[in-house]
């Protein structure tokens, strides 16, 4: 018998395991239902059906309850505990699902949560990212002010130190017997001046024996009484821009001076001079430790920069500490030695003598040395002139450091030339060289050309303070002559010839005028200056006729195209006329070749074609055919400066004339119009030739074709046609001529009054030329 069926059962257990998860987890509702579906009727295995069937509802809605609002954050939890294994629950989640489908829909759910933990955490990361940037920035800012207040103590502690000292070594100087007490109750107190002798010479002693050692220095370090070594060590010597290991060296510290030696390779022990620094001019800084670059500091020797590596960090700190205690001591005795060679020493007195004639001669002797005046360099802005003239040039502050020099030639001016007059003014032109070198530097061509003629004032100006007016003028002309070439360079070419021209014209003489105008503020009081700059512009001009014949001529232009280029040129270079330049022969000099080239070749065009249209004469009146073509063609020999071409105009559209003759009539006046737009001087005899080339070659045919022809008509015809030339052409190109270039031109009357310019053979056919 089969088994009786559950009794029914109301289904909303499932409706609210459902509601539950929230339809989240469906599988574990269907997972319920499947085990209904499996064990529903069946008794035996753990009791009847229906006890079989509630549990497995019951187990299901545990499990949706679990994995729905709440499970997301028990999974959370679960993944997070310390005793978490993966494995395990990897294995207890497979023994627990039924199917794929349960696995994928928790494997999406721990994705989510995993996105969800991302999300938060980016979230937080950014919230925090500007209280990041600004911890690191103070802890920047506090590191960077702990180093200084560092060195301010240092320095301070150095000054305490020597200032004891001194006043030490002056109380002794007074009371001897102080200084002895002193000495016996403080055996770490100064020396005696015995025994400061004896070290110093032991000193000496060993600068010499070391020095012996370095090679190429014995000329470079005279021996003085003063001098003796301080410190000495090997350093690495490393790129001051990409921080790489350039050699070993041997640094000596002398009193006076720092020299720095490198070590031979084959000898050890020995060394090969270097560089020589005076520690007035030097500057010590230390260089943060950037691991591996460690243990370094930087000398400063303006305009260069070394960087060397210590041993370890105490050597370092070695260095630095007995550097500055140097430079202070060395800037202490320098004081010290001012101040005593300034204080006026008393005579002394001559003994007495019993010769009368020489009180005459003791008077004559002490005038001079009554009027002897003392230099006073004690004072403080003399002592701080070369530091404060190494501060202005490297702030660019050019103008302060030319108004110190002012002030100390003021100063010294009227004063005698002492040998400390003499030191203070070594120390002086050496930063006055200095300044030079970046001055130059600033006016320079490969710096910025930007900001027109003016940008250079301010370096032209203190070099002329400083005596360098013919460099100055020279860095100012080579800068301006750099900056015209570059905007010429950076001109685009027009597919048009003329406004190319209009273009380069207007660049290079508003460049021209600027400088010329910027040169004269520059250079009021510098004469001698002005004919370097005319030089330099007729340089420039050469430059500018380069780019202008390389556009107009070279390209194979019309003429009428080069005459108005050419015209436009000299239109703009009357604008410096302004300013009292006049370069209108300069451009004339550099042009001649090129503008005679082209009247030559146009010429040689006119002529080939007035010949080719001879050899194709018939002789025969011209028809117009139109009223309008005609009134054109009054119009165009109206142009021509032809008044009467109406006389030989015929009934309705008839010209009395050939058509090689009014087309050599219309060419040889458009030739003489452009011709004289490119007229001047040296151009003269030129166009004149050409002129007369060209008429001799209508001349001639016509002269031909009236001995040869024997119709009477066209006779009559030619004869016409002669007239026209001889009484109307050549009258009018010769006024035109003479109105464009101001006087009379002998060869075209000569031309015009002769009625046979040239013989020719009747049996030939053509014309000779």
């Amino acid at each position: 018998m089969r088994a009786a069926p559950p009794p029914a059962r109301p289904p909303s257990h499932y409706a609210c395991a459902e509601r539950a998860v929230g339809g989240g987890a469906p599988a574990h509702a269907r997972w319920a239902r499947r085990g209904r579906r499996r064990r529903g009727g069946v008794p035996g295995g753990g009791g009847t059906g229906a006890g079989r069937w509630v549990w497995a509802e019951r187990a299901a809605m545990a499990m949706a309850l679990s994995l729905g609002e709440g499970g997301g954050s028990r999974l959370r939890r679960q993944l997070e505990s310390g005793g978490f294994a993966a494995g395990e629950y990897v294995k207890q989640l497979s023994q627990q699902s039924d199917g794929d489908r349960d696995l994928q829909e928790h494997r999406q759910r721990i994705q989510a949560l995993s996105e969800e933990t991302a999300q938060s955490l980016k979230r937080n990361v950014y919230q925090n990212y500007r209280q990041f940037i600004e911890t690191a920035r103070e802890i920047s800012y506090l590191e960077s002010e702990m180093y200084q207040l560092s060195h301010i103590l240092t320095e301070q502690k150095g000054i305490m130190e020597a200032v004891t000292q001194a006043l030490l070594l002056q109380a002794d100087r007074d009371d001897p017997a102080l200084g002895a007490r002193r000495a016996a109750a403080d055996p770490f107190l100064p020396l005696s001046a015995k025994e400061a002798a004896a070290s110093e010479e032991g000193r000496q002693r060993t600068l010499t024996t070391l020095l012996e050692k370095v090679e190429g220095c014995r000329d470079l370090l005279p021996e003085s009484p003063g001098k003796y070594l301080v410190y000495n060590g090997d350093l690495v010597e490393y790129d001051a821009d990409h921080m790489a290991q350039i050699q070993r060296v041997h640094a000596f510290l002398m009193n006076d001076c720092l020299l720095v030696a490198t070590a031979l390779p084959n000898r050890r022990g020995a060394y090969r001079y270097d560089a020589l620094y005076p520690l007035d001019g030097l500057a010590v800084v230390n260089v943060k430790d950037n691991p591996p670059m460690k243990d370094m500091f930087k000398l400063l020797m303006f305009p260069e920069s070394r960087i060397f590596q210590a041993e370890n960090a105490k050597i370092k700190k070695e260095w630095l500490e007995v550097l500055e205690e140097t430079k202070r001591n060395r800037a202490l005795s320098e004081k010290r030695r001012l101040e005593q060679e300034s204080l006026p020493r008393p005579a002394p007195t001559p003994p007495e003598s019993t010769n009368p004639f020489e009180e005459d001669e003791d008077e004559d002797e002490e005038e001079p040395s009554a009027e002897e005046e003392v230099v006073d360099l004690s004072l403080e802005w003399i002592q701080e002139l070369p530091e404060d003239l190494d501060v202005c040039i490297a702030q660019r502050d050019f103008e302060g450091a030319v108004d110190l020099l002012d002030k100390l030639n003021e100063y010294l001016g009227d004063k005698p030339v002492s040998q400390p007059v003499k030191e203070l003014r070594a120390k002086v032109d050496e930063r006055v060289r200095q300044l030079t070198d970046v001055l130059v530097f600033e006016l320079s061509p490969d710096r910025s050309l930007r900001g027109g003629p003016r940008a250079t004032r301010r370096a032209v100006s203190q070099l002329i303070r400083l005596g360098q007016s013919t460099k100055a003028c020279e860095l100012f002309l080579k800068n301006r002559a750099a900056a015209v070439q570059t905007a010429i360079r950076q001109l685009r070419i027009e597919g048009a010839t003329l406004l190319y021209i209009h273009k380069l014209c207007h660049v290079f003489f508003t460049s021209l005028l600027e400088t010329a105008r910027e040169f004269e503020t520059d250079f009021a009081g510098n004469n001698g200056c002005y004919s370097a700059f005319v030089v330099w512009a007729r340089s420039s001009m050469r430059m500018f006729v380069d780019a202008f014949s390389k556009q107009v001529f070279d390209s194979k232009e019309s003429l009428s195209t080069a005459a108005e280029c050419v015209k436009v040129a000299k239109e703009h270079c009357k604008q410096l006329s302004e300013i009292g330049l006049d370069l209108t022969f300069i451009i004339h000099a550099l042009l001649v070749k090129d503008i005679k080239g082209a009247l030559q070749s146009y010429k040689d065009i006119i002529i080939e074609a007035t010949k080719h249209r001879n050899s194709e004469e018939m002789w025969r009146r011209m028809n117009l055919m139109t009223p309008e073509a005609l009134g054109k063609l009054r119009e165009e020999m109206r142009s021509c400066g032809v008044g009467n071409f109406d006389q030989y105009t015929g009934d309705d559209c008839w010209v009395n004339l050939s058509y090689t003759v009014v087309a050599f009539t219309k060419q040889t006046m458009a030739f003489l119009e452009e011709a004289l737009k490119l007229y001047f001087p040296e151009l003269h005899m030129v166009l004149l030739e050409s002129l007369v080339e060209i008429i001799l070659v209508a001349v001639q045919h016509v002269d031909y074709s009236l001995r040869c022809e024997q119709d009477p008509e066209k006779k009559a015809f030619i004869r016409q046609n002669a007239s026209f030339l001889y009484e109307t052409v050549l009258p009018v190109v010769e006024k035109r001529f003479e109105e464009g270039v101001g006087k009379p031109a002998k060869q075209l009357q000569d031309l015009r009054n002769a009625s046979r310019l040239m013989r020719v053979n009747p049996e030939s056919t053509t014309s000779v030329v």
